[in-house]
């Protein structure tokens, strides 16, 4: 079982940037392919980027693709997701989310493992 905590959330206007983390516990994070995913008011939670246990493999979103980055550091057991050219749309709750596979899925109902979400809001 893994522990999720996210943080590096809140308010940047269109065109900034911001960096997410998630930082795991337990001694056996590479066991885990990761997801960020996101979820508006009153919208569903979509899938935002995704990062294979090992880090080499690595996929995203298309509304997000060029713009986010996502990478993960093993000895740190934390996932990153870089976010440039930030819109008003990227607005939501950014969640990180782990599942004991090689390589990450796109549907949040694959995922056992959640962090508690951080705060992303995007101002024009």
């Amino acid at each position: 079982q893994v522990q999720l905590v996210e943080s590096g959330g809140g308010l940047v206007q269109t065109g900034g940037s911001l960096r997410l983390s998630c930082a795991a516990s337990g001694r056996t994070f590479n066991s885990y392919a990761m997801g960020w995913f996101r979820q508006a008011p009153g919208k569903e939670r979509d899938f935002v980027a995704g990062i294979s246990r090992g880090g080499v493999s690595a996929n995203y979103a298309d509304s997000v693709a060029g713009r986010f980055t996502i990478s993960r550091d093993n000895a740190k057991n934390t996932v990153y997701l870089r976010m440039n050219s930030l819109k008003v749309e990227d607005t939501g709750v950014y969640y990180c989310a782990a599942q004991s596979t090689t390589y990450s899925g796109t549907n949040w109902r694959q995922y056992p493992y959640w962090g508690p979400g951080t705060p992303v809001t995007v101002s024009s």
